[in-house]
């Protein structure tokens, strides 16, 4: 009973969102017209093409954990084709293909591109099987891990995003594994947003949230139990980009609340921690400062670090190669945690993205 009112809270917000977009849409229409019978229509639809890539070296040395202590790398093609029916309604098709380098065969997994889109002047929804790049690719590490954008690049399910001058909040949901008589269910829901008082800033605040409920397969084993696994993170944040000699300068301070519970065996285990963060950029470097200091998280998709007590990280960034559609950068980043003080990791990322290019026009 729980799962399904999880699942159906989540579902009527999310569908409940892009009704109400499109209604507001209708309406200020008809405000600018004045007549609902002269609402200015097109019947012009296209078909568009996109492709966006990235490649990757990430090499880890992690003494404090030696099973992550590896060299990811591969690269990751998406290409789609989009349907735009009208301004607001598109239906986008394509595969997302992920290859490690040096893998036999040659590609770990194609996934399925297949969403339909809304999308007007403050909402956006998705359904389907949609990219999570620019969407919720900016969660802190300790919700969601850095290489869920290597190793799973779409979301599945559903988003709605409402967005205003100075607010923003995005809601999804996100299945992982279906249900079989030996497969679990799993599936993930969360929040984020960000409100900012004044639109020249500084100040601002920012909210996460996320939730995995992770269930047994359909032939129950006796030992096997329910689990859920929540995490909630408030921020407060000042803003000082292009307010000083750095291009982008910005602090963060807030308290990072996990919680765990096995059904019919414990009760919620929560856990709580201070997080603090600094980003100073100057042209094309950049420097990265994060803090944790409490009892440990207990998150299931997030960072291994943020389980000790006391973990800082150092990230030191160059981007040799910068342009309208490729960004090439290079990151050194430094761990501490209780222990370990020589935790290191270097990465090469380089990203292409041609935009959405349009190949043939239509009538009805």
């Amino acid at each position: 009973m729980i799962k399904k009112f999880y699942l159906l809270l989540t579902l009527s917000f999310l569908t409940s969102a892009v009704a109400f977009a499109q209604q507001t849409n209708f309406i200020d229409q008809e405000v600018i017209s004045g007549d609902t019978s002269k609402i200015s229509t097109t019947n012009t639809g296209s078909v568009d093409f996109h492709f966006n890539a990235l490649g990757w070296l990430d090499n880890r040395e992690y003494k404090a954990f030696i099973p992550r202590s590896r060299t990811y790398s591969g690269t990751r093609t998406e290409i789609d084709f989009g349907l735009n029916i009208d301004s607001l309604n598109h239906f986008v098709v394509g595969t997302n293909a992920i290859h490690e380098f040096g893998a036999i065969p040659y590609f770990l997994n194609a996934v399925p591109v297949a969403y339909y889109n809304f999308k007007n002047s403050h909402w956006l929804f998705n359904a389907g099987e949609f990219p999570r790049a620019g969407l919720i690719d900016d969660y802190p590490r300790a919700m969601l891990n850095d290489t869920l954008m290597y190793y799973r690049p779409n979301v599945e399910g559903l988003l709605a995003k409402y967005s205003s001058a100075n607010f923003t909040e995005t809601g999804w949901i996100d299945w992982v594994s279906r249900q079989t008589d030996t497969q679990r269910e799993e599936f993930l829901f969360g929040a984020e947003g960000k409100y900012t008082p004044n639109v020249e800033g500084p100040f601002y605040i920012r909210n996460y949230f996320l939730e995995e409920h992770d269930a047994g397969a359909a032939i129950l084993q006796p030992d096997d139990h329910i689990f859920d696994n929540a995490a909630i993170e408030i921020r407060l944040g000042l803003d000082f980009s292009h307010k000083t000699v750095f291009d982008s300068l910005s602090f963060e301070a807030g308290n990072l609340s996990s919680f765990l519970r096995e059904r019919g065996v414990t009760g919620w285990q929560t856990k709580n921690g201070f997080v603090f963060s600094a980003y100073a950029g100057y042209h094309r470097f950049g420097i990265f400062e994060e803090f944790y200091k409490g009892q440990g998280s207990i998150i299931y998709y997030g960072d291994s670090y943020y389980e000790k007590s006391f973990y800082n990280r150092i990230d030191l960034s160059w981007t040799p190669f910068l342009s309208g559609r490729v960004k090439g950068q290079f990151i050194a980043s430094f761990h501490f945690s209780p222990g370990h003080f020589n935790d290191n990791q270097e990465v090469f990322r380089v990203t292409y993205d041609i935009g959405r290019k349009t190949i043939a026009r239509f009538k009805d």
